[in-house]
């Protein structure tokens, strides 16, 4: 195939300041009879056998040879698209994530109370755990990448403190710096002993070689969280610890509204409820998810109906675990970042956002107790069951890297400087909020530039 080269030239070509002229092929051109200028006519050929490829022609030569021809590079649009596409996914998950915790810890709570399961168990499963975070981790492991996982769990766990918690304390509402109910009380105190006790045992196992040491402490860890779950449970019953509820847990200035903005909390206190049905048991769904309702309206919803709702928030969850582990491990990879940075760090941010939004509304209000308990609750529920789980799986084995030893630093740090704030004057709760919010951003910044060099 012949062709005049000022004719293509000025239709074709890229023409640079320096006079150089590229000239793109398009999708299966393999032979190009060119006329290069000052050459009289004579044609050369030049030999392409490869598409998406270009001629590069030099104008001011008055004797150029054949065109040179340069491979363009096909992948790294791709590689591009495939970021891009990762990433809206990872975003867009994250919702649906949020929306099947929502209805499973909600209509867990309203099957348990059907079935006479006691108040106390309830209020542990629903608001003091991380099923969403626990979808993640097993998703990761189940994909054959615990790096994720690990990082996702400590990132999580210091998040949640220095990023969470950290935030309820600067949103305390104004004016109440020296009321005595915006200290912290006697259970809050016992939750972040116990956390702090759980993070001294896990944060150096972590980092210790053997199979057979990752395997008895994971087995240890999840038989931990049953025991947990058990002697708080019955703590709660016998009055020396109140349970770990969310923010909706309206004070008596909020008790006469039933409305969407008295009910923000991520998760409800089954103690709390607006509606009753007519065995007495609380509705958790009511007062959020579907506004206004009488007593007669959560009458007519059957257990059947609550157990269609539990198994499809469920599903949503490991769905949206799925995705987000899939494509959190595509955009590592794609990148070229650690997974363990990603995790701790994207991840973490990501999955602890809902977090963060409740500190903010429990330090607003004053719930200074819920914002603790629920810390130290999510934050026990990642270092047992989720971090057990991590272990008895990969037994120490890692493909992607653990976590180095200044995260776990930083993790024993920030739950030290939580269980502290404990006993803190409530006068300064502010500045110690203040600080854990620079310190994560210290922290962070660190990560990236010392501790993964990236």
């Amino acid at each position: 195939m012949s062709f005049d080269l000022a004719e293509w030239l000025s239709r074709e070509a890229i023409v640079s300041d320096s006079g150089a002229v590229t000239i793109c092929l398009p999708l299966g051109f393999s032979q190009a009879w060119l006329t290069p200028p000052g050459h009289c006519g004579k044609h050369h050929n030049a030999q392409t056998h490869e598409p998406n490829c270009r001629l590069d022609y030099d104008l001011p030569a008055k004797h150029s040879t054949s065109p040179t021809v340069t491979q363009k590079n096909p992948g790294a649009m791709g590689a591009t698209g495939n970021v891009a596409f990762n990433a809206a996914a990872f975003i867009s998950t994250l919702f649906l994530l949020e929306f099947g915790a929502d209805k499973f810890v909600d209509h867990t709570a309203i099957v348990a109370r059907r079935t006479r399961i006691p108040d106390s168990i309830i209020a542990l499963l629903t608001a003091g755990a991380e099923w969403e975070e626990l979808a993640v981790v097993v998703w990761s492991l189940a994909q054959g990448r615990p790096s994720l996982a690990v990082g996702n769990i400590v990132g999580s766990a210091i998040s949640n403190i220095l990023g969470a918690f950290s935030l309820g304390l600067i949103f305390r509402r104004a004016g109440d710096d020296d009321d005595e109910t915006q200290r912290f009380d006697r259970s809050s105190r016992m939750y972040a002993t116990l956390l702090l006790a759980v993070t001294t045992f896990v944060a150096p196992i972590m980092h210790l070689p053997g199979l057979l040491v990752w395997r008895v402490c994971g087995a240890v860890l999840v038989a931990a969280f049953v025991v947990y779950l058990c002697s708080i449970g019955w703590a709660i019953r016998k009055g020396v610890l109140s349970a770990p509820e969310s923010d909706s847990d309206d004070d008596d200035s909020d008790s006469d509204s039933n409305s969407d903005d008295d009910n923000d909390g991520r998760r409800l206190p089954p103690s709390s409820r607006a509606g009753v049905d007519h065995n007495g048991e609380t509705d958790p769904l009511i007062s959020r998810e579907y506004g206004h309702h009488s007593p007669a309206a959560s009458q007519r919803r059957s257990l059947g109906y609550h157990l269609l709702y539990l198994v499809f928030g469920f599903l949503a969850m490991l769905l949206a675990g799925y995705v987000l582990s899939r494509s959190a491990a595509n955009i590592a990879d794609a990148l070229g970042t650690s997974e363990v940075l990603f995790g701790v760090v994207f991840l973490a941010i990501a999955t602890t956002l809902p977090e963060k939004f409740v500190a903010v509304l429990s330090g607003h209000r004053g719930h200074l107790g819920i914002l603790a308990a629920n810390t130290a609750g999510s934050n026990i529920f990642l270092l047992t069951l989720c971090m057990g789980a991590v272990m008895l799986d990969t037994s120490g084995q890692f493909n992607g890297g653990n976590v180095a030893v200044p995260e776990l630093l930083v993790l024993w740090l920030s739950t030290a400087s939580f269980t502290l704030t404990m006993w803190i004057d409530g006068r300064f709760h502010r500045w110690v909020g203040a600080t854990m919010l620079l310190g994560y951003v210290v922290f962070m910044v660190v990560e990236f530039t010392i501790v993964r060099h990236v």
